[in-house]
């Protein structure tokens, strides 16, 4: 795809009108009626971070993986000569002991590059810097993959993340892994509990991935299955098909596993949902992170838990899971990864859900979609008015207060990145939009105008309703496709990094230079603020004010007890010069304090081309 040309656009002038009036339109930050008592209001408040952790920062390389951690993992192939990743390498370029004619998508897979616990806590400040109150957790768990959704344990973080793997292998070898009176802490598990320590001090909240779907090869219990086969006393946790015959020289053994991915075998269910042994593992696993010293007071473990690949698992044992996660902390947040329904064309209606005995939230992909078709897409966008209808459907689909900590994501380790769906328009949502799914897809750095193009998305998504997910890198100004290439190593002010000049398939692109893009994380940090400090933006009511498919105009109003926000989006290639009556006489320009005095009730500002302004009633 060829870069956007610019072209000049005249000021269009709008007059337009609304109510004066803010009468209550959706929801009060008050006690709920029924079941929606229990959606945690503190989940109202957050800005949340997703971190991958293996692609942060590597804080500690004492404790890089070695080879043979990838036992275990795709593609089984700890011959080939291997090393750590450099960290500020050209992505697509291929490393001296990578060149050996299997390419770029296969060795991808066998990367590391060295991201760890410690690098998360040298970042904390960054974080809080930014303005982020809560953090989302890609699997911390033993594991051998660079991604840890096979994980091998769910009771010990990854060895590789804490300070001595090697001891932490010594520690763990005298457990007996279904007997929680067995296990230790090792180092990585104190690690991240002081990390978990020093995200509570700084006001941070903690969620981490609960993969309880599936299992990876080096699960213990699934070793010993493979072990021990028929005799195996953990036999009855998976389904096996078939089993070996250890009179043939062929496996013969077959079990489930999920999509039919070998790496990944299923935990088996029945009428009650997860069958005994295992549920009493996940149970026992799940306290030990939300209540470490087993004292009842869950002020020092985590505040919640993403839960993966929510739709495969039954709701019995979800309802049964919720039980059993709110007898421990009644405060924590559960947020399903409810997704597609049929990919890449219908997404679920998760409401079923939501109904305030499964989960508090899902991650908002749904708004995700819609946000691309109003913002991004060219030939198949959809106007001001069909956006702001698409909004309200979503809205009433859900429960009141569920809106308000639906995950309201942009992008995550599952899709491209934003500035990337920005640079590919019309492919459609997560849609084979990486080179490997598409030769179409263009891997260029964004240019100026996409990045005012994502400006504008955030500004969006950061005062809409709902707790807004910033995907790691975003605000430094990271781009990639889907997965893998959504997944590079965290981009630093501090790190040198080398220019993107490499294509997967040696295909012509432009030297991009890789360096942190402070201005477009002033913009993220300035709205993050804005947002924090103005209640209206977190727990308001919500109205819209303007949907004009001719100027591409859109705007909504905020309001919560006597503070009373509008935001105005321009959406358009050309200035806006725009009157609005909206009552009241003074107004303030959050976004760079710019006053505007009303005039015959109007209030009246310019709007330039992709931008918008957050403006609050001052009397």
């Amino acid at each position: 795809m060829s870069n956007k040309k610019t072209l000049y656009l005249s000021t269009f002038v709008c007059i337009l009108s609304v109510l004066p009036a803010w009468p209550t339109a959706f929801g009060q930050d008050k006690p709920s009626s029924g079941s929606l008592t229990k959606v945690p209001q503190w989940a109202k408040r957050v800005v949340w971070y997703q971190i991958f952790p293996e692609r942060f920062r590597n804080g500690d390389t004492n404790n890089d993986p070695k080879l043979e951690d990838e036992r275990g993992a795709w593609p089984h192939d700890i011959i080939t000569e291997w090393h750590v990743s450099p960290w500020t390498s050209d992505w697509y370029a291929l490393q001296p002991w990578e060149r050996d004619g299997k390419g770029f998508y296969y060795h991808v897979q066998c990367r590391r590059y060295g991201g760890d616990l410690q690098g998360i806590l040298d970042k904390l400040d960054y974080l809080t810097g930014l303005g982020i109150n809560g953090i989302y957790f890609n699997p911390l768990f033993e594991s051998p993959s660079l991604h840890k959704y096979d994980g091998a344990t769910y009771h010990h973080i990854d060895d590789n993340f804490g300070p001595d793997p090697q001891r932490d292998r010594a520690l763990i070898a005298h457990e007996i892994p279904d007997d929680p009176g067995t296990w230790v802490w090792t180092t990585a598990d104190s690690l991240f509990l002081k990390l978990v320590e020093e995200c509570h001090k700084r006001g941070i909240k903690v969620i981490i991935d609960g993969v309880f779907n599936h299992v990876g090869l080096n699960f213990w219990a699934f070793r010993d299955l493979v072990k021990y086969q028929q005799k195996s006393h953990l036999k009855d946790w998976f389904t096996v098909k078939r089993w070996d015959n250890p009179k043939t020289p062929e496996n013969e053994f077959e079990y489930g596993c999920w999509f039919g991915v070998k790496e990944l075998p299923e935990i088996r269910e029945d009428k009650n949902g997860f069958v005994p042994g295992a549920r009493k593992y996940i149970f026992k696993s799940v306290k030990r992170w939300m209540d470490p010293n087993n004292d009842g007071d869950p002020s020092d473990g985590i505040d919640g838990w993403r839960l993966d690949v929510a739709e495969q698992v039954s709701f019995t044992a979800w309802r049964d899971f919720r039980k059993w996660v709110r007898s421990i902390n009644p405060e924590a947040y559960l947020v399903g990864e409810v997704w597609w329904e049929k990919w890449p064309t219908k997404m679920f209606n998760a409401a079923p859900w939501l109904q305030g005995d499964v989960f508090d939230a899902v991650m908002n992909y749904r708004l995700a979609n819609i946000v691309q078709n109003f913002f991004i897409d060219k030939k198949n966008k959809i106007r001001a008015r069909e956006f702001d209808a698409k909004l309200k459907e979503l809205r009433e689909d859900y429960p009141q207060d569920v809106n308000y900590v639906l995950l309201n994501l942009l992008d995550s380790h599952d899709t491209d990145r934003l500035s990337s769906n920005i640079v590919n328009p019309d492919f459609g949502y997560d849609a084979r939009v990486n080179p490997k799914e598409s030769s179409q897809y263009n891997v260029r750095k964004p240019n100026g105008n996409e990045i005012k193009v994502q400006k504008l998305i955030v500004l969006f998504q950061i005062t809409y309703i709902g707790a807004p997910m910033i995907y790691y890198g975003d605000e430094a100004g990271m781009w990639g496709g889907d997965d893998p290439d959504d997944r590079k190593p965290m981009l630093w002010s501090d790190l040198k990094y080398d220019d993107e000049i490499s294509h997967p398939f040696g295909k012509k692109r432009p030297r991009d230079k890789n360096v942190f893009n402070q201005e477009l994380f002033n913009h993220y940090q300035k709205l993050i603020h804005i947002r924090r400090t103005h209640p209206a933006l977190m727990l308001g009511d919500f109205k819209t004010l303007i949907t004009d498919n001719d100027c591409d105009l859109y705007a909504f109003k905020r309001t919560y007890k006597d503070e009373k926000i509008a935001v105005i989006l321009n959406n358009s290639n050309q200035s806006q010069e725009l009157s609005l009556n909206l009552g009241g006489t003074d107004w303030i320009n959050l976004l760079n304090n710019e006053k505007y005095q009303a005039e015959n009730g109007l209030v009246r500002f310019t709007l330039h081309r992709k931008s918008g302004v957050v403006i609050k009633k001052e009397r």
